[in-house]
């Protein structure tokens, strides 16, 4: 099987039985995506979900954060992984997002990288879930079953090695679609130590499960 025949095979199956797929992070709008997405490196959506809303509740806006300080804030968010840096990124993001961008959450990866905390993946997702551009946001699960599933290189190393892959062979509408498909298939089926192989239905492309099987297609 070719590697346009497997992403030909990816898109069809997805584009029928999850056309509506999306963030697990609940949000209300870009600024609180953008803090849920933030606290979410490293750490569950679930344990995420359960912390934002009395922190979207008191500190609704970059305003909020920018006036806040770490004992008011720590607190908030002391039970995600690596509170103290993350309590360092919110605050400092608030004050640059009202001081260098009006309050609003900045529309490229090169400006949203430009805020504390806030690293190529997660200005990929920002970029993609509010601004549906076509990029892709290459976390541990985007990493894994993209290779499993023969979509880019054994050899492709890096997560930027695996975004600049994805992008080049999905086409643009696709990506912001794709980069959900990738994440909750890694989250439920293609599980990192036992995938559920046995009830997937992607085994019919799947290069992971061809070399599991030594089937030769």
């Amino acid at each position: 099987m070719t590697r346009k025949q497997r992403y030909e095979a990816f898109i069809a199956y997805f584009s029928e039985n999850q056309p509506q797929a999306e963030t697990e992070l609940q949000y209300g709008n870009p600024f609180e995506l953008l803090v849920a997405v933030v606290l979410s490196a490293q750490c569950t959506d679930k344990r995420i979900n359960l912390v934002t809303p009395k922190l979207f509740q008191d500190f609704p806006t970059p305003a909020h954060l920018a006036a806040s300080h770490f004992d008011e804030l720590f607190p908030y968010i002391k039970t995600v992984s690596y509170p103290n840096n993350k309590t360092k990124h919110l605050l400092g993001l608030g004050k640059m997002m009202v001081e260098d961008f009006n309050s609003e959450v900045p529309e490229t990866i090169e400006d949203l990288q430009k805020l504390p905390g806030v690293g190529r993946k997660t200005a990929n997702v920002i970029t993609s879930v509010v601004w549906n551009q076509p990029s892709m946001a290459v976390d541990t699960h985007v990493f894994r079953v993209s290779k499993r599933l023969g979509l880019v290189n054994q050899n492709a190393n890096t997560p930027l090695a695996v975004e600049k892959q994805l992008v080049s062979h999905l086409p643009k509408e696709v990506i912001p679609l794709a980069h959900h498909w990738l994440i909750l298939h890694g989250r439920y089926t293609c599980l990192a130590r036992t995938p559920k192989c046995e009830s997937c239905a992607l085994t019919s492309f799947c290069r992971y499960f061809e070399k599991k099987e030594g089937i030769v297609r």
